[in-house]
């Protein structure tokens, strides 16, 4: 074996640069599961009391923002974080077919795990159908 894991493991950890952060790796990658996890669970707990609250977090992109703080502690690239920043901008709108179709569905009488199946469906077919658009236009993602 060329390399053994314990220098592969620290090759990667060197690789990452956290300044702030020196855990090792696989702390590292708990804590972002962990933290990532929290925002959802808060949304989904706040979203049974108040519907009005949670769609204002759930509306503001924690994910988004989430994952473009992780990709920049974890590279400090701003290219990579300027390129996922656009490509999320190009497919919050094809996203945007979920929310249409699902309170549609439900409100026509269809069953919450069908319109829910049926809307993610559609909104996966209008990634595809925005992908081939932006690929005419010369948007490359």
């Amino acid at each position: 074996m060329l390399f053994s894991q314990s220098s592969c493991t620290q090759l990667a950890h060197a690789q990452r640069s956290t300044d702030f952060l020196e855990v090792p790796l696989s702390m590292y990658y708990a804590l972002k599961v962990m933290v990532t996890t929290l925002l959802i669970v808060v949304i989904s707990e706040v979203s049974k009391r108040s519907s009005l609250v949670g769609a204002v977090l759930a509306s503001v992109p924690l994910i988004s923002v989430m994952a473009i703080l992780w990709l920049y502690i974890d590279t400090k690239d701003v290219e990579k974080v300027s390129a996922l920043a656009v490509s999320v901008f190009w497919l919050v709108l094809p996203s945007l077919v979920l929310f249409v179709m699902l309170p549609l569905l439900l409100k026509s009488g269809w069953g919450f795990y069908l319109s829910l199946g049926v809307s993610v469906s559609a909104t996966i077919v209008s990634y595809f159908i925005m992908l081939v658009v932006l690929k005419k236009l010369g948007i490359q993602l």
